[in-house]
């Protein structure tokens, strides 16, 4: 990412909206930033990594979500201002602290940032984090434009300190990775220094006057937002249809109108401050308009909201008729568009809509019949596939039907046929270590089955400690496998504790796998994913050993770092003569079931071949090959 604190003030440049979010913060004041990388978050703290050095501020890639709002609480309490950035799934991770966050009350700004994932585009799920500001009583901000990105983050800043609580700005994935035209404002000029007046404590106890407090906060939250202006509405003054849309939404209702030309009979009111809601102008709007529309995505937060504030006063207000998730002109699942809002607008007021002609239609059929299928795979040389080849095996060798419980990173992709499905259950960071330790003690009632679970390197510090911690001390059986990669390579290649690196590009302290396994006193070896043939022995000796945790770390650096470091040792051919293509194994075993991309089927010859400009040389297809026909040799041999 770039440096945005060098941005040149009034001079419009464009920029992504995370890295507006960045730039939004450095111009408030921000002076401790700290994330878990997660996408779509993720270029937020890296935009603001690049930028630490020349604006004077402190980042960290934190070990997980909860740990980076702490930092940033502590900033905070040091009258700093303060950011923790992270994606939907993080504000899970953060919620214990956030829910008494709020209690105890904040001094110097500070500011989550959650970017979710409509659609799951690079999630697990598409969850609406916007839940937390109605179950910890926070203010909160919803960005539709880049420009938006930056100047509500310094309006997030301002209300956290007026208000002395949280405060929430909520961006989505198209959004995040938009670009669009901002006008950066100047940076501060000086900067606050650091200090905790040891008089002021800050805890959640006693609990119920601390919680009148903080609902009085969000009163006046309410009240500051709806003086600055986030709100606003567009249109003529008694429309037909009133849609009420906040986020990206608010655009695609916008384009929606447009392309149905119904500018005089569609009003839109943009919410940018989403909770609290502005009472009193939605009240004014709801007056002058008989049928409204909710345009957002995943959640009815705006509708639920908005019909509880009808309800309170719909003997004054009259009959309204309203459409969204409710009457299906919203989707409860997925991403809008301004084709989908504009099929609601058309059906809503009688207009014609067609969103794609009929003939392009068919012509685009017959051309996605001529697309290949492609199937999400792992990489090219990534060592996740060599690992879940040697687990297909050794449990295959084993016969007791073992159980692999899964984690989240790149090697989700487990479940999938690029893993060879051999992950049985995935769900959220850390879950895969904890679910292989209840099954670790169902032994005494009858439980047969071997229990693998793995785990990336980066997730093994974010948030599987403490179900080692508990397999340990409950002395559960089961086999933890430590896919170290090096990096977290799902999320952009930033550094963890395992790789020493800070986020501002310092040398940290390494946290060695290694060591922690053995200050936990658990038998631990590390293998080579790429060696089939030792990596499979070591697990099949951990399986038939039994009796408590043991760890095996399955370590080779992702393939795509391990390219930019000078690349693989091997050179990759198929001997056609050794090739027994069509009559191989399982029927064309190295392309049909090893699945590698980098191997390939050539139905002239009938023979497999090596894609050249695909392989990266990982050489452990060779190994693979029942008839030798697959050769490894040295780089340096066939230069």
């Amino acid at each position: 990412m770039a440096d945005v604190s060098k941005l040149i003030p009034g001079q419009k440049v464009l920029l992504q909206g995370n890295e507006a979010i960045a730039r939004g913060a450095l111009e408030a004041g921000v002076a401790l930033a700290a994330a878990y990388p997660g996408n779509p978050s993720s270029e937020i703290l890296q935009t603001l990594a690049d930028s630490a050095h020349s604006a004077g501020i402190y980042v960290e890639w934190s070990t997980n979500e909860k740990v980076a709002l702490e930092s940033a609480a502590a900033a905070s309490y040091a009258g700093l201002r303060g950011m923790a950035s992270m994606k939907q799934n993080g504000v899970n991770v953060a919620q214990d602290f956030i829910c008494n966050l709020t209690i105890s009350g904040t001094q110097g700004g500070i500011v989550l940032v959650t970017c979710d994932d409509p659609s799951g585009v690079s999630s697990t799920n598409e969850e609406d984090a916007r839940f937390i500001a109605r179950v910890a009583c926070l203010p909160l901000l919803e960005p539709a434009t880049p420009a938006e990105c930056l100047s509500m983050m310094k309006l997030a800043f301002e209300l956290s300190e007026q208000i002395g609580n949280l405060v929430v700005l909520r961006g989505l994935a198209r959004l995040s990775h938009t670009r669009a035209g901002v006008v950066p404002g100047p940076l501060p000029e000086s900067k606050r220094r650091p200090r905790w007046d040891p008089s002021q404590r800050w805890f959640t106890i006693p609990v119920v006057p601390r919680h009148q407090a903080m609902l009085d906060k969000l009163a006046k939250a309410g009240e500051i937002m709806g003086a600055a202006g986030v709100n606003y509405y567009d249109g003529p003054q008694r429309p037909e249809l009133l849609v009420v849309a906040s986020g990206s939404s608010r655009l695609y209702a916008d384009e929606a109108r447009r392309m149905l030309e119904a500018g005089e009979r569609v009003g839109i009111l943009h919410l940018g401050a989403t909770w609290p809601l502005d009472q009193e102008l939605i009240l004014e709007h709801l007056a002058r308009a008989d049928k409204i529309l909710f345009a957002e995505e995943v959640d009815p937060h705006l509708e639920g909201g908005v019909k509880s504030i009808y309800a309170q006063h719909v003997r004054e207000l009259g009959i309204k008729d309203f459409f969204g998730q409710d009457t299906g002109h919203k989707p409860p699942v997925g991403e809008l568009s301004p084709s989908r809002v504009a099929a609601a607008l058309a059906d809503i007021l009688g207009l014609p809509w067609q969103e794609v002609d009929p003939a392009y239609q068919e012509k685009a059929q017959v051309a996605q019949a001529l697309v290949a299928p492609r199937q999400v795979g792992f990489c090219p040389g990534c060592p996740h596939r060599a690992s879940y080849w040697s687990m297909k095996q050794v449990l295959a060798a084993d016969g007791r039907e073992g159980i692999v419980s899964g984690d989240i990173g790149c090697y989700t992709l487990g479940v999938l046929p690029t893993g060879y499905q051999r992950v049985n259950a995935v769900h959220c960071m850390g879950s895969g270590p904890g679910i292989a330790s209840g099954l670790g003690k169902l032994r005494d009632q009858g439980f047969g089955q071997p229990v693998i679970s793995v785990v990336g390197d980066s997730t093994f510090f974010h948030a599987a400690l403490p179900a080692l911690v508990n397999a340990r001390w409950n002395n559960s059986d089961y086999v933890l496998v430590v896919l170290d990669n090096s990096a977290t390579a799902m999320t952009g290649f930033q550094p963890h504790p395992g790789t020493g690196a800070t986020a501002m590009g310092q040398a940290g302290t390494v946290v060695d796998v290694e060591q922690v396994c053995a200050g936990l006193g658990l038998p631990y070896a590390v293998v080579d994913p790429y060696d089939l043939e030792a990596t499979q022995e070591a697990l099949y000796d951990a399986l038939q050993i039994g009796g408590g945790l043991r760890v095996l770390i399955f370590r080779r650096l992702c393939a795509l770092v391990q390219n930019k470091q000078g690349g693989h040792p091997w050179s990759i051919s198929v001997d056609p003569e050794l090739c027994r293509g069509e009559d191989c194994g399982c029927h064309r075993f190295c392309t049909r079931v090893f699945r590698c991309p980098g191997l390939v089927f050539d139905e002239a010859t009938g023979k497999a071949t090596v894609d050249e400009v695909v392989c990266v040389g990982c050489g452990v297809c060779a190994q693979i090959c029942p008839a030798g026909a697959i050769k490894a040799r040295p780089k340096e041999a066939t230069a």
